[in-house]
């Protein structure tokens, strides 16, 4: 599975987006919705948040290369925002470096082979409330941004307010 990654010169931002093209895809599969550069409550960015249909979370962390592996220990502090946690490599990654409590994942532009699942650690349910909470509210608004719906930052935003019967609205500005 090296298609679009089959240069060993290619790493860094493009080779990662690459994959997480890839990774989303075949998350999508598997049944999962998922974000990328998804904001944690640390203050840390997950490459890859996604949601399964039973309400599981899982965090996918991009490692496109040996020495951004050996660079970016952040993953350590994802342990407590997912159910699980998966390291996605290019195929010529050597699958050793990967800690065995961690789920492996094969990846390229194109899709994802899942090599092993990681240790399952269930969120307490005030996280996984939390979790789910900020996943729907991040997945909205980048769909408002996307459809071009956001905030100006110049305007005050315009509410609806209604009174008393429920043919009468009042624009509230």
């Amino acid at each position: 599975m090296t298609a679009g990654l089959s240069d060993s010169a290619v790493s860094g931002p493009s080779a990662a987006a690459l994959l997480a093209r890839g990774i989303c895809r075949a998350l999508d599969q598997l049944g999962y919705a998922s974000l990328t550069e998804f904001p944690l409550a640390n203050g840390q960015r997950a490459d890859i948040l996604a949601l399964g249909k039973t309400g599981d979370l899982v965090i996918v962390e991009i490692k496109s290369s040996v020495a951004d592996f050996r660079a970016d220990r952040k993953w350590t502090g994802y342990r407590e925002f997912a159910d699980r946690l998966y390291f996605a490599v290019p195929n010529e990654f050597p699958a050793i470096l990967i800690p065995e409590e961690c789920g492996l994942m094969v990846a390229d532009a194109f899709g994802a082979a899942l090599l092993r699942d990681g240790i399952t650690t269930p969120l307490p349910a005030a996280r996984r409330r939390a979790m789910t909470l900020r996943f729907a509210r991040a997945a909205a608004a980048r769909l408002r941004r996307r459809r071009g719906c956001g905030a100006s930052s110049t305007r005050r935003p315009r509410f609806w307010a209604r009174r008393g019967d429920r043919h009468s609205a009042v624009l509230i500005v």
